[in-house]
């Protein structure tokens, strides 16, 4: 049509560019050499602002030298490139930036000192890049005040972003929200809410994530039904709410609500349906859960990596083998295989439907692994009574580059001792555990070995370790024994340990029930009829043994 683009047209064309238009951002690029305006400063700003939009930084930062060689830089390049820097989370970098900006005689703005604080990722950096605000009367800024409070609030530092916050003149709904995610993250409930409060008294009409914090953290089943009125009569119902909304109501078991709020939802994202998927599995009803799953493949929403975690988790919780087959088929169709998590996923779901070699199979496959990977394989061969096979696969684990046994690798391994009775090896792993990994053994660690050392029939030495132990006769570990002192006959120890297990739950019917049998076993009858007439008391019979397999 004859229109000569200028300085304009190719700045705003530039800044709609992003990830997706980068080949186009690039096309740009050449026309405007061609054209001869990349002298022109706000042509180089946009060129700068888009390769860092998509994560182009060498790009960024040869476009921002040749601007710099040239002459055509002005503050608001130099704030680009902090901007850039920060986003990519190059802290020193943006740093480097603002001295060197002010090397050049460009005085730093409210925009840069944004930029710089938010990137500190060191406490020092921070402290200063405040000082020099506060020397240059910035300290009224809001954006400013609000970086400062995000900055000492990511290092942990709440009185320092309570000071901040009570000397700000003016405050705006981020300056409430940034307080009241940081008493959250310090588990300061109470706190958090009368902030909440003293919002609304001061004028301040909360935002979605000033409830979607409320929500996300709150341990209170109250605050989330306040919450959830106050949305009703604010009309605030945006889905990034209402999801978070759902997940607190699963948190607290009322299914029936987070159910009612997510079917309400016109416009459900994959998160909506994640956050319902999560709240059946862990509040005991799988097959909820999987119609859920079912009903997201039908609403044409593509599972994410996450999604499909989820349904695999069902699918061992049902046993339902045939369920997670198709999963894995799907995971093999739509490009998932190499996602380490699902692997891990799978082994754990094809061990707990009994199949251990498909677990192999799998954990053989991945091109990559994890130290879940590693745990799941070694519990997998746990659960099959392959005490052998665990451990030798934990000796290879801990040659495998990269890769560090945990908490959960121990307590695995630990457990496959003990139900193939490898004392020897147990012993030796738990000793590994402690001096070679510096880990402090926890009360599941301790279980597995009062565990080990009862059933082999050495009762004295698991009796030692309970008492020996800086974590006291837990109630775990006395189970452990206590079943050990049932298996082998051991009425003295059996009698003691009971008693030990009382003094914390004496109204627990099951504790009588098992020493009445250790009586009867060694011939104790008169004490074990008295031991059930109490369980008869307690109005307590012994149900029939019975098996669910889903088929």
């Amino acid at each position: 049509m004859g229109v000569k683009a200028d300085k304009y047209t190719f700045a705003t064309v530039l800044s709609m560019c992003s990830w997706e238009l980068l080949d186009y951002g690039r096309h740009v690029h050449s026309v405007v050499i061609k054209s001869g305006i990349l002298g022109w400063t706000s042509v180089v700003n946009s060129l700068i602002t888009m390769y860092f939009k998509c994560g182009c930084v060498v790009d960024a930062c040869e476009v921002f030298e040749e601007a710099e060689e040239g002459g055509t830089c002005d503050y608001v390049t130099y704030n680009a490139m902090i901007d850039g820097f920060a986003s990519e989370e190059r802290s020193e970098d943006a740093f480097l930036m603002f001295r060197d900006m002010q090397k050049d005689c460009f005085g730093p703005t409210e925009v840069t000192f944004v930029s710089v604080i938010s990137s500190c990722s060191c406490l020092r950096a921070g402290c200063q890049a405040q000082a020099q605000a506060i020397k240059m009367g910035l300290i009224g800024c809001v954006a400013v005040n609000n970086a400062m409070l995000t900055m000492y609030s990511g290092f942990g530092e709440v009185y320092e972003v309570r000071d901040i916050f009570e000397r700000m003149e003016e405050r705006d709904v981020v300056s409430w929200n940034i307080m009241i995610s940081t008493f959250l993250q310090e588990n300061l409930e109470e706190e958090a809410i009368l902030s909440y409060l003293k919002m609304r008294r001061e004028g301040i009409e909360p935002d979605e994530y000033t409830y979607g914090s409320l929500l996300f953290a709150t341990d209170s089943l109250q605050v989330v039904e306040m919450i959830h009125s106050l949305l009703c009569t604010s009309g605030l119902v945006k889905i990034e709410v209402l999801n978070v909304l759902v997940s607190a109501y699963c948190r607290h078991r009322k299914m029936k609500s987070a159910f009612q709020i997510f079917s309400a939802v016109p416009y459900k994202n994959l998160i909506s349906w994640n956050s319902i998927i999560s709240g059946f599995l862990m509040n005991g009803h799988p097959l909820q859960g999987f119609e859920q799953f079912s009903a997201l493949l039908r609403a044409q929403i593509k599972p994410n990596a996450y999604s499909l975690s989820l349904v695999l988790s069902i699918c061992s919780s049902m046993s339902a083998m045939s369920h997670g087959k198709q999963i894995h088929g799907y995971i093999l169709r739509h490009g998932f295989s190499s996602e380490v998590s699902l692997g891990n996923s799978l082994v754990t779901m094809y061990a707990k439907c009994g199949s251990l070699d498909g677990a192999l199979r799998v954990f053989d496959a991945m091109v990559e692994r994890d130290t879940i990977s590693w745990n799941a394989i070694i519990s997998a061969y746990a659960q099959h009574g392959r005490g052998k096979e665990a451990v030798s696969c934990f000796e290879a684990m801990q040659t495998t580059p990269g890769i560090r046994p945990d908490q959960a690798t121990f307590t695995s391994v630990l457990s496959a001792c003990s139900h193939a009775g490898l004392v020897d090896d147990g012993a030796c792993i738990f000793y590994t555990m402690v001096k070679a990994y510096g880990i402090l053994p926890s009360v599941d660690h301790f279980s597995c070995l009062v565990d080990l050392l009862g059933r082999s029939g050495y009762l004295d030495e698991a009796e030692t370790v309970i008492k020996d132990g800086y974590l006291g006769a837990h109630s775990n570990m006395c189970w452990s024994m206590f079943s050990a002192c049932a298996a082998h006959g051991n009425l003295k120890l059996g009698r003691a340990v009971a008693r030990l297990i009382l003094e914390r739950d004496n109204d627990n019917p099951s504790v009588y029930v098992l020493l009445s049998n250790i009586c009867a076993a060694a011939g104790q009858w008169e004490e074990a009829a008295n031991l059930r007439d109490m369980i008869r008391e307690f109005g307590t019979t012994k149900q029939p043994g019975c098996s669910w397999i889903r088929t």
